[in-house]
């Protein structure tokens, strides 16, 4: 008999307190960046990656484009901050191999890496200098496949071409996560 009021009066208690704490709630962050404004180089490579660096960069554009809290900019001297990527580290590892041929993969993990700085133009200093952002995905391989010639091939190839749209799409999610975070 007791737990009847004492459950009317704890779920009065949340029907009003319940507005109360959504009040100041806000969508997004609260934090301001201190520029508004960005150019993004054009990436460069240390490592020997065919297409890389444009296939990097057009992600990374896109991933400020969709974030949508800096502007970019087609120049240095228009921005107040530049961003330089240096593609330093791609590499792909065995993950697993075929049961019938352990020396044929079935399964590669492929790792790609970026050196980023972020340099405040304004201000004439860095924000962060050589941040180093990787990402891993696996590549899966089918050795199935011929060529026209009828000459069987391994997939890996192939397989590294699909996945290196992904990885840079991966990467360029974490550099804008990396550039935008309020320090």
């Amino acid at each position: 008999m007791m737990l009847r009021p004492l459950l009317a009066s704890l779920a009065c208690a949340i029907f009003i307190g319940l507005p109360a704490g959504c009040a100041n709630y806000q969508l997004g962050t609260a934090g301001k960046l201190a520029f508004t404004t960005l150019f993004v180089e054009p990436a460069t490579t240390k490592i020997l990656l065919p297409q890389a660096q444009a296939i990097i960069g057009t992600q990374v554009r896109e991933a400020f484009l969709r974030d949508n809290r800096v502007t970019l900019v087609n120049s240095p001297e228009a921005a107040d901050a530049t961003l330089s990527m240096a593609i330093t580290d791609y590499r792909r590892e065995v993950a697993t191999q075929r049961r019938d041929d352990t020396g044929l993969a079935r399964k590669f993990a492929l790792t790609l890496g970026v050196r980023c700085t972020l340099t405040d133009r304004r201000a004439g200093k860095a924000l962060f200098t050589d941040r180093e952002i990787t990402v891993r995905r696996d590549a899966y391989n089918d050795s199935g496949q011929t060529l026209p010639s009828g000459v069987g091939v391994s997939g890996q190839l192939q397989a590294e071409y699909q996945a290196l749209p992904l990885l840079a799409e991966a990467l360029a999610a974490k550099v804008a996560h990396a550039v935008l975070d309020v320090w």
